[in-house]
């Protein structure tokens, strides 16, 4: 068995619960930033799901390093997963291709690439949106001169951001709340770019088929 085909069973076997991983994580900074006033105790219960997820992610990176056999070569090819290392929230980005290594084993896929790019898309942008909005609120409110005073507004300005509005409303005003920005506009740009592109992809195929298919001369 080659070193990729290693991967991509460890990938397979691991997925769900890394998703779930993710999911616990999202849910423990939530609760760190909105809710600071709670009892110790959940506090610090909070704090151990959020480590706990990290050494996951950290684990998984590892082992598939190791079995990859690439040493330093296996973070450029992988930036994705370097990435997820970083900010666990990404993870969902690697559904698609997950999905597809599955779905190769068991034949055709349930759903047509367009259709699967558009929900993993879809998905990934609420999940990185409410992620985005925690992010941006914890540095954000409190702050000298910050319009962005509830998590309604945090919402309500990474709503902005990812469909790439920018009404300008509410903007933040540190300077880590502005990196975050960077970041949540190029996800904004990438995710539009992937949907957009997709939809128009699917449209010329149909009327492509509908060419085909219409008899001559008519």
């Amino acid at each position: 068995m080659d070193d990729e085909s290693r991967v991509a069973r460890w990938q397979q076997r691991t997925e769900l619960p890394l998703a779930l991983a993710s999911l616990a994580f999202l849910a423990s900074y939530a609760v760190r930033v909105l809710a600071p006033g709670l009892h110790d105790v959940w506090q610090d219960l909070s704090l151990a799901v959020l480590l706990a997820s990290w050494a996951l992610f950290f684990v998984d990176y590892a082992v598939c390093w190791r079995l990859s056999g690439q040493g330093l070569r296996f973070v450029p090819k992988h930036r994705l997963d370097t990435l997820v290392l970083v900010l666990p929230l990404l993870r969902p980005l690697r559904i698609v291709k997950v999905y597809e290594a599955v779905q190769r084993r068991h034949g055709k896929p349930r759903l047509a690439l367009h259709a699967r790019v558009i929900a993993y898309s879809g998905l990934s942008t609420v999940l990185l949106g409410f992620a985005g909005a925690l992010a941006v609120y914890q540095q954000e409110r409190g702050a000298p001169g910050a319009t962005m005073r509830t998590f309604g507004d945090a919402v309500w300005w990474a709503s902005e951001t990812l469909t790439t509005v920018g009404y300008g409303d509410i903007t933040p005003v540190t300077p880590m709340g502005r990196l975050i920005a960077v970041g949540m506009m190029a996800i904004g740009l990438a995710l539009l770019g992937a949907v957009t592109g997709t939809f128009a992809s699917w449209l010329l195929q149909v009327f492509s088929r509908e060419d085909d298919e219409r008899p001559p001369g008519s």
